[in-house]
Formats: structure tokens, C-alpha cells, sequence
């Protein structure tokens, strides 16, 4: 009997399953992280009021032992008055803001009291500020100031001792005259020298430093 061959069945090859690729898109990059920034130290705060900053004069040197700076400015009554004539006796010259305001009127009426004692040392007083020469008459009149007022509208000589520069108070900054005197010998120059003036007491401390040149 004819044996009949089976045919052999060959089992189902099992397919492989290929891992699924990400696409690099999908891919996040890590980036380093950036070093944080160092805070910026906080800005002192503003005071209320602030101290003049130091005038143009005060930088280049103008003080004592200089020449004081040549000068022809008009009073009140429209006269020249240049610093050629006061040479051969010492002068006292002090800038001031303006005039009728409370701290400049104090001060020239402390000059007003003390002339006589200028006068014994044989040394002129002379007070300057941008005022015109009819605000200084008037100035004048009103308080019966014996000394010469000087008008220095365009600041010519505010600027050349370096008076004439920026201020603040309560946070709000502009140009004007910074208060200041100085007393010049009789060889024009400079031996005393104040810059922000406190009007308090100043004219007797302006008195003794006229003093101590004779």
C-alpha cells in the first residue's frame, strides 16, 4: 500500500517589530540654563535738600592764593566800578542770589551794621549778584545800604570765580549763584575764601579775616 507522504507544513515565520523612531522634531533639547543676573545696587535716596555742587571755580583752583579776576561791572546809580580802582587797600566782594529775599537782605543788613568796622581796616565792601542796577538802587535805598552793589546781569563775573553754577533743592535742579565770599588784598589777591555761605555769624568771620591782614 502506497504510503502517502504528508506534506510537511512549515510554521508562519514570526515577524520582527522594528522599534518606532522619534522624529527629531519631537526631540526636546536641553539647554543650559543662563546664570542669573546680579541685582544692580538700589540708588541712595534723594534728601530733600541737596548741597550745592562744586562750582566751575572751585575745580580750576580759584581760591586762596590766586589773582583775583579783573573786572568793570555798573552800581546801582549806573557808575563803573572796575578792580583797577581798589587797588592799595583790601576789598571784600560777596556774591548773593537776589535782592529783597529774606537770607540776602539778612546778610547785607549784617554788612550794613558792620561797616564802620570795615572802614577802621580801610577795606571796601561789595556786594554782586545778576540783579539789574535799579533793583540794587532800590535795594538799596529800602535797607540804607552804605556799600557798593554791583550788577552782574550777564554773570561775567559770577562765572569767573566759578559762582555761577547748578543747584537742587527738593529734587529740582537750575542754574544760580551760589553764595560766596571772598576777601582780596591790596595787591589783588585772594586771601579768603567761603563758598556756600551760611548767613549766620558769616560777617563777623569775613571782619576778622580783613582784620588779620593789616
Amino acid at each position: 500500500m502506497a504510503s502517502a507522504k504528508k506534506a510537511k507544513k512549515k510554521a508562519p515565520t514570526k515577524s520582527k517589530a522594528k522599534p518606532v523612531k522619534t522624529p527629531k522634531s519631537a526631540k526636546a533639547k536641553a539647554k543650559p540654563a543662563k546664570p542669573a543676573k546680579p541685582a544692580k545696587p538700589a540708588k541712595p535716596a534723594k534728601s530733600g535738600k541737596a548741597m550745592p555742587k562744586a562750582s566751575p571755580g572751585a575745580k580750576a583752583g580759584l581760591g586762596i592764593g590766586s589773582r583775583a579776576p579783573a573786572f568793570t561791572l555798573s552800581d546801582g546809580s549806573g557808575r563803573s566800578v572796575s578792580s583797577s580802582s581798589l587797588t592799595g587797600a583790601p576789598y571784600v566782594l560777596y556774591f548773593y542770589p537776589k535782592d529783597n529775599t529774606t537770607g540776602c537782605t539778612k546778610q547785607a543788613c549784617d554788612f550794613r551794621d558792620s561797616f564802620p568796622a570795615f572802614g577802621r581796616v580801610r577795606a571796601r565792601v561789595l556786594g554782586v549778584s545778576p540783579d539789574s542796577e535799579a533793583s540794587h538802587a532800590g535795594f538799596a535805598k529800602k535797607h540804607g545800604l552804605p556799600f557798593t552793589l554791583l550788577a552782574d546781569p550777564d554773570k561775567t563775573l559770577a562765572n569767573a570765580y566759578g559762582v555761577w553754577a547748578k543747584k537742587q533743592n527738593y529734587g529740582r535742579e537750575y542754574m544760580g549763584i551760589v553764595r560766596s565770599t571772598f576777601v582780596v588784598d591790596a595787591k589783588g589777591v585772594i586771601q579768603k575764601a567761603w563758598r556756600g555761605v551760611k548767613v549766620n555769624g558769616h560777617v563777623d568771620a569775613v571782619l576778622d579775616a580783613v582784620k588779620a591782614l593789616s
